[in-house]
């Protein structure tokens, strides 16, 4: 089965990120920054990493980047060059592409030129330590959609030994755990009878609402 291929345009804090865990997951990935010295940093980590001006077009053909499964823009200091080089990607016929933007007005303008996915970094990281600071259980927090959210939960010492069956999360609060991750392993779709101990990590899924209620309620 061939290995999926990324390229990764911008290598900053976000971009050199992502890149380092795509390859720590067994990916392929090009790398391209106009920086020398960034692109000199990250050469012994990626597949390729090459110094290039992204928004040159006959560059990107020449790279081959049409080839590659998925092209992530993370420039991050320059939304002129973001969306040059979104539109690019684009024109060439990458398969799928995803990129950072920096504001909700540059994120727009990424979607109506046809981004396949918009992510806000900093935005995002803001709402889950937030969230994690309000919330002492919350060990994780991921938004599905405006009114999902899935999240992971410390469990309280209050409901060590409890069954599920017994905390009836669905019918109390409207929520659901739709896994356990306990320090032998994760059980995904647990049975009722299953229980959870303190060193337990609860995966909910449910509204917003819903999850807060839940927390508040055991952990009171």
């Amino acid at each position: 089965m061939k290995t999926k291929q990324f390229v990764i345009i911008g290598l900053g804090r976000f971009g050199s990120s992502l890149a380092r865990e795509l390859i720590e997951l067994g990916y392929e990935v090009l790398g391209v920054d106009k920086d020398e010295e960034v692109v000199q940093e990250m050469s012994h980590v990626l597949t390729h990493a090459v110094v290039a001006e992204s928004t040159d077009e006959e560059v990107l053909r020449s790279l081959g980047v049409r080839n590659f499964d998925t092209g992530v823009v993370a420039i991050g200091d320059d939304i002129q060059a973001s969306i040059l080089t979104t539109i690019l990607l684009t024109d060439l016929g990458v398969k799928h592409v995803v990129a950072k933007a920096m504001t909700e007005l540059h994120g727009r303008v990424l979607e109506k030129i046809g981004v396949h996915r918009v992510v806000y970094p900093e935005r995002d990281m803001g709402i889950r330590v937030a969230h994690q600071l309000v919330s002492p259980n919350l060990l994780d927090y991921i938004e599905l959609s405006k009114e999902y959210t899935i999240a992971e939960l410390s469990v309280p010492k209050c409901l060590s030994g409890k069954s599920l069956q017994e905390l009836n999360p669905r019918a109390k609060y409207g929520c659901s755990i739709v896994a356990i991750n306990k320090p032998s392993g994760i059980i995904i779709a647990p049975a009722a009878t299953d229980e959870l101990q303190e060193k337990d990590v609860m995966v909910v899924i449910g509204t917003n609402d819903q999850i807060e209620e839940f927390e508040r309620s055991v952990t009171r």
